[in-house]
């Protein structure tokens, strides 16, 4: 049985689309999808949050967009990650791995 969606902490969702297109272009849709399957349904990004999102990093130029046609049949716009994308999503990897390791050294020592 799945675990109850949790709200995400501030500026993680950027993270998790970042991730989540490093590994090649994806749709909207599919953005969303991967991330509720990759996390079990405990993360659940609604297109209230996706969409707005999306824009922010695209007007930051660390992802692109282009329009093509989804699996469906459909036409959707497809993102993908600039050179400034690739380098944003090592570093704040590196970082979110740095911070698990010490909110869970503390959790741990309670």
């Amino acid at each position: 049985m799945p675990s109850p969606p949790v709200d995400l902490p501030q500026g993680t969702l950027d993270l998790l689309i970042l991730k989540t297109i490093a590994s090649g272009p994806e749709h909207g849709w599919a953005i969303a999808q991967r991330i509720g399957k990759l996390s079990d349904d405990v993360l659940q990004v609604r297109q209230g949050s996706l969409y707005p999102a999306l824009h922010r990093l695209e007007r930051r130029d660390l992802i692109s967009a282009r329009w093509g046609t989804s699996e469906n049949n459909r036409r959707a716009r497809f993102y993908e990650l600039t050179v400034a994308g690739k380098k944003r999503v090592a570093e704040e990897t590196e970082q979110w791995d740095r911070l698990t390791i010490a909110v869970a050294a503390v959790l741990q020592a309670g």
